[in-house]
């Protein structure tokens, strides 16, 4: 018998995501981004439910050769370009869109040798001071593209920073507009947070990320209930053991844990080499059998505990619930995990180990 522990793959959880956040911006097009094999997700397995969106955003070329491979022929982008210049040679051959975020880039494009205009989304550095060109030399990098035959059409581009935040968006909308007045081009702004805290921001190209996958973007100032939103991963295993504790008992390396009653616990069949968080401590929520309740002591490499306080029937075989849907309706948002462990839910989405079986539903 296998180690009784699984991730579960929700399409239709992907799909009514990507159907909220097209009601959310209906006048623009949607990048689903697939970025770090669909937030770990599994791009082949997410591929199907996510055709519905205008184009697939990511990083790398492998993700773009097999998305290309899975039958996509509508637009891909890159979303922090090429990395070397014989990577626009790939670009020419899948068609791909790809960012350009400083001189070096413009500089390989006017080298290389193509028969097919290039389209690129030059990108502005607004504020969030990762990628992209400053205010001031955005227009001397448009002219420069503008000026290439190998670059077909420029749209703008940029990212925010703190859309999910108070400070809002509204200081780098104003940078980026001014810096981008009477310039051509379709636009790009919004991120998942801005998809959904700020509907009224107009935008030819909208990014669905985090959102797509069923984490809030906002948390915990809103959850998932919150932005009708649903997990489309489920991390689940068993209980392999229990113990009976009586006051003053530990439980779990260097004793983290000690027992204030007589309390039952459930040892579970996951632990850090799945993906779960090590630093989650005790109290990180988790179902029992659909039931709340919390783990005990210090997360182990193949085991943690639970307490079966909430849950009496519990016992060997009952199903535990890590994140995601547990049975009769229940759910655990991976925020919730991922607050316990200092984190946000992408980390922990990206982290699931490759030994945790993964079935798609």
């Amino acid at each position: 018998m296998p180690r009784p522990i699984e991730a579960l793959i929700h399409t239709d959880a992907l799909a009514h995501n990507l159907a909220r956040a097209r009601a959310a911006a209906p006048d623009a097009r949607l990048w689903v981004v697939v970025k770090a094999n669909a937030y770990g997700h599994g791009l082949e397995r997410v591929y199907e439910p996510l055709r519905a969106a205008d184009g697939f955003a990511l990083l790398d070329l492998d993700e773009a050769s097999r998305l290309r491979e899975l039958g996509w022929r509508g637009p891909v982008l890159l979303l922090e370009g090429a990395f070397e210049p014989r990577d626009l040679e790939l670009c020419s051959r899948l068609n791909l869109w790809h960012v350009v975020h400083c001189e070096a880039q413009i500089d390989w494009l006017g080298r290389h040798k193509t028969h097919q205009g290039h389209r690129v989304f030059l990108k502005m550095n607004s504020g969030m001071n990762r990628l992209g060109f400053t205010p001031t030399a955005l227009r001397s990098a448009w002219a420069r593209l503008n000026a290439l035959p190998q670059v077909d059409e420029i749209s703008l581009v940029s990212h925010f920073s703190d859309a999910d935040g108070p400070r809002g968006i509204a200081h780098q909308v104003a940078v980026f507009d001014t810096a981008t007045r009477d310039l051509p081009g379709e636009r790009s702004l919004a991120n998942s947070a801005a998809i959904l805290r700020h509907p009224g921001l107009k935008a030819d190209w909208v990014r669905a990320g985090i959102l797509t996958y069923g984490s809030a973007p906002d948390f915990p100032e809103h959850d998932l209930a919150h932005w009708g939103l649903q997990p489309a991963m489920t991390l689940r295993a068993r209980i392999i053991g229990t113990q009976q504790l009586q006051p003053g008992d530990t439980v779990g390396y260097a004793s983290r844990f000690t027992a204030d009653r007589p309390m039952r616990i459930g040892v579970v069949s996951c632990g850090y080499a799945d993906g779960y968080p090590r630093l989650c401590g005790t109290g990180t929520p988790v179902l029992v059998d659909g039931v709340r309740s919390g783990t005990v002591g210090r997360v182990s490499m193949d085991m943690l505990a639970v307490d079966l306080s909430p849950v009496p029937q519990a016992g060997l075989g009952s199903e535990v619930t890590l994140w995601g849907r547990g049975p009769r309706q229940s759910v655990l948002a991976i925020d919730e995990v991922a607050r316990a462990a200092g984190t946000i839910g992408y980390e922990l989405m990206c982290a699931l180990a490759q030994r945790v079986p993964v079935t798609v539903v």
